[in-house]
């Protein structure tokens, strides 16, 4: 469990102020956008295995 005098200090630090507040609250959403991407395609790439272009590409072309 967190302790009290833990999430006094990060109150002070990141939400006391509305600026480190928005701030934080936008890097936030940056770092979650990126790996809900990341893992909605790797989830997509996994269940479609097979059947995309990346994996049959060496099939059709010619190098």
């Amino acid at each position: 469990m967190v302790s009290p005098s833990m999430l006094r200090q990060v109150y002070s630090i990141f939400f006391r102020r509305t600026s480190t507040f928005v701030l934080t609250s936008a890097v936030g959403v940056l770092f979650f956008e990126r790996a809900f991407d990341q893992g909605g395609d790797a989830i997509y790439e996994s269940i479609n295995q097979g059947k995309l272009w990346k994996p049959i590409k060496h099939k059709y072309e010619e190098e």
